[in-house]
């Protein structure tokens, strides 16, 4: 298993520790140990133990450097335990809700991130996308400065077809659905933040929407507008457009034409789109028809890096968010 996203990169030695939640899931083996082979992180998996060494020996997967934690007989579970109630406890959590609460795998593994006996939290193969984000909101918490909680995706567009070969970050995607102009500009904030990590090239960030530089008057424009100035005023040497709509924002030649006062001359590489609906439809868009490859969601606006998978996912997207949630540490 490979993929030229992370071929390129170089992981940090020694490599950060990633805690997958559904250890036992066999998409999740697969992509574990083969991140621990190629040396992309060190993989440990929350869940049955035996389920975990059953399904990897028929399949002959070597578990050499693989760590395997089961809540029911952890060591650490009893630590675990008392800081969740420590964390939870003016919210009415009661020391046997948390004893209990910490036998689950989500749980678990937010708490060893927490606990910093992990640098990075993967979830997602079976939880849904609302009780990953409850999680990681509850036991990591929300990075100072930020108010929301935001979600990118990495889209990579290097199949032969893709004339040229590059990455863009695709915001929000998956949890703000109706941002105001403020969680708008947040985004964009944070999805700048996600592009320096990830890409290897400095954002060119492009605020969409229907209008360009005021072509169109509509309230959904006056928001894009808004955050566009919001984002200006805390980052004023970011090259960022908005409005602008999305052949202005990619296509040198018709942001040429639409906005000659450009900053990022139709070569964005961030694309913040104004709603949830726009976002989730264009990244499947890109995916599905134009061929790109989408790894993610990559939660924003967090203390520490906890991503998201779809249920979906093949253990190629597992091993993939693997190697960008330890680019994010």
């Amino acid at each position: 298993m490979n993929y030229s996203f992370l071929s390129i990169k170089n992981f940090k030695q020694p490599l950060n520790n990633i805690v997958l939640a559904e250890g036992d899931d066999s998409r999740v083996i697969e992509a574990a140990v083969a991140a621990s082979g190629d040396k992309i992180a060190n993989c440990i998996l929350i869940g049955d133990r035996d389920s975990i060494e059953s399904q990897a020996t028929a399949a002959g997967w070597k578990l050499d450097n693989i760590r395997i934690e089961t809540p029911e007989t952890s060591q650490h579970t009893a630590r675990y335990s008392e800081t969740l109630f420590q964390l939870r406890a003016k919210k009415g959590m009661t020391e046997d809700q948390a004893q209990q609460l910490v036998l689950d795998p989500l749980c678990f593994a937010d708490l060893m991130l927490q606990a910093g006996d992990a640098d990075g939290s993967i979830a997602g193969a079976r939880y849904t996308t609302g009780d990953r984000i409850r999680s990681a909101f509850q036991i990591i918490g929300v990075a100072p400065g930020f108010d929301t909680v935001s979600s990118a995706m990495l889209m990579v567009f290097d199949a032969e077809h893709h004339q040229r070969k590059h990455s863009m970050i695709f915001s929000d995607c998956a949890l703000v659905v109706d941002p105001t102009a403020e969680q708008l500009a947040e985004i964009a904030i944070a999805s700048i933040d996600t592009a320096k990590r990830l890409l290897d090239e400095e954002p060119r960030v492009a605020m969409l929407s229907f209008s360009t530089a005021g072509s169109a008057k509509h309230d959904m424009v006056d928001k894009v507008r808004e955050a566009t100035q919001m984002v200006k005023s805390a980052m004023p040497d970011l090259a960022i457009d908005g409005e602008i709509q999305l052949d202005a924002a990619v296509v040198p030649e018709v942001c040429a034409r639409k906005m000659p006062n450009s900053k990022i001359h139709g070569n964005a590489n961030v694309l913040i789109f104004p709603d949830l609906n726009a976002a989730n439809i264009g990244y499947k868009i890109a995916q599905r028809f134009g061929g790109a490859k989408a790894i993610g969601p990559i939660m924003q606006g967090l203390k520490k890096p906890a991503n998201d998978l779809s249920r979906g996912c093949s253990a190629e997207d597992v091993y993939n968010l693997i190697g960008l949630t330890a680019l994010q540490v």
